[in-house]
């Protein structure tokens, strides 16, 4: 499975280039961070998980999976 890769910064920018993405075919989405992980990138990461849908992979680069991180 191919990976997208979306550096867009604002939330609502993030949301739609998933979309757009989404609608192209694409199901596997990779955020770049820009906030170290922070706030930003959380809410960055909740958009793109709520425009991907629940099918679609979503993730931020660099971020360990939860169940690794116990």
């Amino acid at each position: 499975m191919t990976r997208v890769y979306i550096a867009s910064r604002r939330p609502a920018d993030v949301a739609g280039e998933v979309e757009r993405l989404s609608k192209a075919g694409c199901v596997a989405f990779v955020l770049r961070q820009l906030d170290g992980g922070g706030m930003l990138d959380q809410e960055r990461l909740g958009a793109a998980r709520y425009a991907a849908g629940l099918q679609a992979e979503v993730e931020l680069e660099g971020a360990r999976p939860v169940a690794a991180a116990r």
